[in-house]
């Protein structure tokens, strides 16, 4: 059993910085492709980013990439999402996911575990 546990969001104006944290609860944290998704208000959960268990490969969204950097910390069980040059179409939910395979990284339906969410909000 894995247990996520998001935090790091927050209000920010537009241009601003947040950085997301995902702690997982297990030993076996360097086996997982981590990813972050995100939800908006009435919107479906759709992929951000993804990183492979080793942190060799990475994966972005087209509409974050060259603005959000996706890291780990195997010895800390933790990834990061540096979310930088924010704008107001990013506020949402941001949740952490952890995915054994890692084979569609992009798909939410891949994952087997997920954290409880953290909410970003950007103002214009």
């Amino acid at each position: 059993q894995v247990q996520l546990v998001d935090s790091g969001g927050g209000s920010v104006q537009a241009g601003g910085s947040l950085r997301l944290s995902c702690a997982a609860s297990v030993g076996t944290f360097s086996r997982y492709t981590m990813g972050w998704f995100r939800q908006a208000p009435g919107k479906e959960r759709v992929f951000v980013a993804a990183i492979s268990w080793s942190g060799g490969n990475t994966y972005y969204a087209d509409s974050v990439k060259g603005r959000f950097t996706i890291s780990r910390d195997n010895a800390k069980n933790t990834v990061y999402l540096q979310m930088n040059s924010l704008k107001p179409e990013d506020t949402a939910v941001y949740y952490c996911a952890a995915d054994l395979y890692g084979l569609r990284y992009f798909n939410p339906s891949e994952y087997d575990y997920w954290g409880q969410g953290t909410q970003v909000t950007v103002s214009s």
